[in-house]
């Protein structure tokens, strides 16, 4: 007699199933990644642990994405990304993933309910941007915090604001918003920037940026949003008030990819290191968006990586899966 399995009867369904590609993340990258892999054919799943868009959908207004001229919603952008790609056939799922197993010709990624079996893997699984870590921080982020100058600056045209950090990517946001604002105060927490010297003479010639340094901020001062900052001087001690209108923090990105360690080489900064193939050193695994190593981050250059890595693994699936 054969045997009928009851619907109610424990079957990992998950485990029997191998997908052609799953994507870690639901950011423009994974989603972007999904578009391009489903309509190549691919049996596509996406994994988003949290909600669609990522660093993205925090975003009020997205004006420097091609296509949309009075500038869109950063999550209803992340919404229409999805459902491009699940209008194809892309699935999603939302789930947390806890472990990884890459180096075999089929893939598993883990969640604390379900393994899911892949041919390939793309990660997208992006960055964070590091906080201040001061009182009222989180909440106060679209209300005068902000962590992405080309994002937000526009915002901010003919008013005052701070810019936090020293390195590279803090003193781009300082001049980029000098062109803007009427004042750039540029707080550091050292005597010395540890940008490159190329921004010496940009800086040079910016005569609205002015110099905190040896200085961090150690509270914010609002009136139903930001409007100043206490400024600590780390050599006296002396604390001052600076009033502004915003505070962009530009000390550092914090990558995704603690699931990642012993599975693949991470940079110094914890990035992935990829060229723009998008592949990392293991056969069939892609890394894309903010959680690899590049020089600019945006919305723009995250899809872009996004349409490669789905190409590369299109290409991958039909050298190595072959009927």
């Amino acid at each position: 007699m054969t045997e009928v399995k009851k619907l109610n009867d424990s079957v990992d369904i998950s485990a029997e199933h191998i997908y052609d590609t799953v994507i870690i993340g639901g950011g423009p990258a994974g989603y972007t990644a999904a578009l391009y892999a489903v309509r190549s054919g691919l049996d596509t799943l996406v994994i988003e642990k949290m909600s669609v868009g990522g660093q993205m959908s925090t975003t009020d207004v997205i004006d420097n994405y091609p296509g949309f001229p009075e500038g869109i919603d950063g999550f209803e952008l992340g919404m229409r990304m999805q459902q491009g790609a699940e209008r194809f056939g892309a699935k999603t799922e939302y789930a947390e993933i806890i472990s990884v197993s890459l180096s075999e010709k089929i893939k598993s990624v883990c969640s604390d309910s379900q393994t899911y079996r892949a041919k390939t893997v793309i990660i997208s699984t992006g960055a964070a941007p590091r906080e201040l870590g001061v009182p009222r921080e989180r909440e106060l982020v679209g209300r005068g915090i902000h962590y992405c100058a080309h994002c937000d600056g526009r915002f901010y045209k003919d008013k005052t604001v701070i810019v936090v950090g020293g390195g590279n990517s803090a003193v781009s946001d300082a001049l980029y918003l000098s062109k803007l604002a009427k004042k750039v105060y540029l707080v550091h927490r050292r005597d010395t920037l540890r940008a490159t010297k190329l921004y010496n003479r940009a800086l040079s010639n910016a005569a609205n940026i002015s110099f905190l340094w040896n200085s961090e901020v150690t509270e914010l001062m609002t009136e139903g949003r930001v409007n100043g900052a206490v400024i600590k001087n780390n050599l006296s001690g002396e604390l001052s008030r600076v009033m502004c209108d915003g505070i962009f923090v530009s000390i550092g990105r914090k990558p995704e990819t603690e699931l990642f360690y012993g599975h693949l080489t991470l940079d110094s900064y914890g990035y992935i290191p990829v060229d723009e193939t998008t592949k990392t050193e293991i056969p069939g695994v892609y890394a894309v968006g903010d959680v690899r190593a590049k020089p600019l981050r945006q919305v723009v250059t995250a899809v872009a990586d996004g349409a490669v890595a789905a190409h590369f693994a299109d290409e991958y699936i039909s050298e190595n899966f072959s009927e």
